[in-house]
């Protein structure tokens, strides 16, 4: 079927049922909501005039469907609860009163909001994280709720395209609820213990924040992980770790993984960074300790910990998870150091990953904004990076295996092509590009995408600028294992298949082959020089007079709505 996709943004969940769709067959076009109103509908109808769509899904929508629009085609709206739930916040409400179960729904439009025919529901359960104050509203989003949302759409295409179903009534709503509005998150540093402030963070997390106020000033605080040694008067900050700040409760501590100053009425846009990077400027961390986090601390803490390492048998695990999957310069320098550690250990394969959500999107654009010179903390983070993607295609001694739990793009999905193996679960989305941000891009991609699926499967990625899906990528050999898995049960997945890879009698005679491979790419063309030309490149990105770079990263940052549609969403190839 010709199917219109309309969304306020080309988020993770338009952009995975968009590459499922496509993969399954149907001619999948994709219009942007802009902003709502008058100039938002006109979007959708030149949609529909190009595509001529025979259903239109809204899997992200803040905005009304157009009368005109539904009462002539069939609209299917996304709705992320279960029948009968209404209103704008749907996800914050139920991780507020603590549900452990909850849904998905896709109903009809009509003239009332949430209240159409429905034609599929699915219903997912709540992870309870206790060990990490509860799992994250972006995590479980872009996860279980994904996961449900997959199916439901799935689900309704197919009644839709029998000609015979017939959707039934949406339920009676219990309540329709009002938008999640930051009165209802706001901490209170002298009352409230570490469960509930953690659980307020981490609902909160990515978007919007926790409105909070420190030293007068008032800051969008994200994070939420607990600390269980750290103590002090409630409200003040304890520590720093790895670009986060540790801040007392009045029975223990969390820690702030970012921060963003609140925009003045007149003043311009703020962006998301490290908290401790928004925060040292105003002298709120003078005589603030920097503690360092064990590398192999045990698995039961409850601390900050971005990178961990241990051993099952012969399989080393090096466990990163950095907030949205960003990489600053000093998290690229602290996953080498853990990396050449791992590697100097007596084990016969390595995994990178192995976490639950995404794996990594690469540089870390938010700490780039805030460097007081944005060119040269771009150097020098990239630069990072490819020192440690270098390290992993160089080892020689080891199988390597990038177990992606989740999505992945730009620089972060070249990581792991820098592995022997690429395992992603189902269902993540894999963005191998970087044009959008108007960079060339490095990590070795050069050579390791054509590597693996060829120089013009290689170009036409790049060059498109487009999601795809994990089918796909298996199919052009862009990953070499799908996972079917919940995203609970990733790591310990991982784990089982990791050891049964290096108890193969064979494994030596493919690490000999590994071997005399690098040699030979190595005489065919050094490593160093695709490093060079890579970079080469990227430097005209980061200082080149007119690169549209440093207006691009802003944009995405402070996300900025782009004038129309861009064109190369108008066709989604199969």
């Amino acid at each position: 079927m010709r199917i219109l996709l309309h969304a306020s943004a080309f988020n993770s969940l338009t952009q995975r049922l968009t590459v499922e769709l496509a993969y399954q067959g149907h001619r999948i076009a994709v219009s942007l909501d802009l902003g709502g109103g008058p100039r938002g509908d006109e979007e959708l109808r030149q949609a529909i005039h190009r595509h001529r769509p025979e259903l239109i899904v809204a899997p992200m929508l803040t905005s009304r469907v157009p009368q005109d629009v539904w009462s002539q085609y069939t609209c299917l709206i996304v709705h992320p609860g279960p029948p009968g739930d209404r209103g704008p916040s749907a996800l914050d409400w139920a991780l507020a009163e603590g549900r452990r179960r909850w849904g998905v729904t896709v109903l009809q439009a009509v003239a009332e909001l949430d209240a159409g025919p429905v034609w599929a529901s699915e219903a997912f359960d709540i992870p309870e994280h206790a060990e990490a104050g509860g799992i994250a509203k972006s995590d479980l989003y872009r996860n279980e709720l994904a996961d449900a949302a997959s199916a439901a759409v799935r689900r309704a295409v197919e009644r839709f395209a029998s000609h015979r179903f017939v959707p039934g009534s949406a339920p009676a709503a219990t309540v329709a609820r009002p938008y999640f509005r930051q009165e209802r998150r706001a901490i209170d540093w002298t009352a409230e213990g570490t469960d509930t402030v953690a659980r307020k963070l981490r609902a909160a997390d990515s978007s919007p924040g926790v409105l909070d106020t420190l030293d007068g000033r008032e800051y969008y605080l994200y994070g939420g992980q607990p600390e269980d040694e750290l103590r002090g008067v409630p409200g003040t900050l304890l520590a720093t770790r790895d670009g986060a700040v540790c801040r007392a409760t009045v029975d223990g501590a969390v820690w702030l993984g970012a921060a963003r100053p609140r925009r003045a009425p007149d003043g311009p846009p703020t962006a998301k960074a490290p908290a401790a990077t928004v925060l040292a400027p105003t002298g709120l961390l003078h005589g603030v300790p920097e503690i360092a986090a064990p590398l192999r601390s045990h698995h039961k803490r409850q601390t900050w910990a971005t990178i961990r390492y241990h051993e099952q048998g012969s399989v080393g695990m090096l466990r990163f998870s950095f907030p949205g999957g960003a990489m600053s310069t000093t998290d690229c320098r602290r996953l080498l150091a853990a990396y050449r550690h791992a590697a100097a250990r007596p084990t016969r394969l390595l995994v990178l990953g192995a976490h639950r959500d995404v794996f990594s999107h690469g540089i870390h654009l938010g700490a780039i904004e805030a460097a007081a010179d944005p060119a040269r903390e771009s150097w020098a983070n990239i630069n990072a990076m490819d020192d440690l993607v270098e390290a992993i295609l160089t080892t020689r001694d080891k199988l390597t295996v990038a177990a992606l739990g989740g999505n992945a793009a730009a620089g972060g999905l070249m990581l792991a092509l820098a592995a022997d193996e690429v395992w992603v679960r189902g269902g993540a989305v894999l963005n191998p590009h970087y044009r959008l941000m108007g960079l060339h891009g490095s990590e070795f991609w050069t050579y390791t995408l054509p590597r693996r699926v060829g120089r013009e499967a290689a170009r036409r990625l790049t060059a498109d600028a487009l999601p795809i899906g994990t089918q796909r990528a298996l199919d052009l050999g862009l990953v070499d294992r799908v996972l079917a898995c919940p995203p609970e049960h990733v790591p310990d997945h991982v784990a089982e298949l990791a050891q049964e890879v290096a108890e193969d009698p064979h494994l030596p005679r493919r690490l000999a082959a590994k071997r005399v491979a690098l040699r030979r790419a190595e005489v065919r063309r050094p490593l160093a020089w695709y490093r060079a030309e890579e970079l080469a490149l990227m430097h005209r990105n980061f200082y080149g007079p007119g690169s549209p770079y440093h207006a691009l990263r802003r944009a995405f940052l402070h996300k900025s709505r782009p004038d129309a549609t861009p064109e190369r969403l108008h066709r989604i190839p199969a």
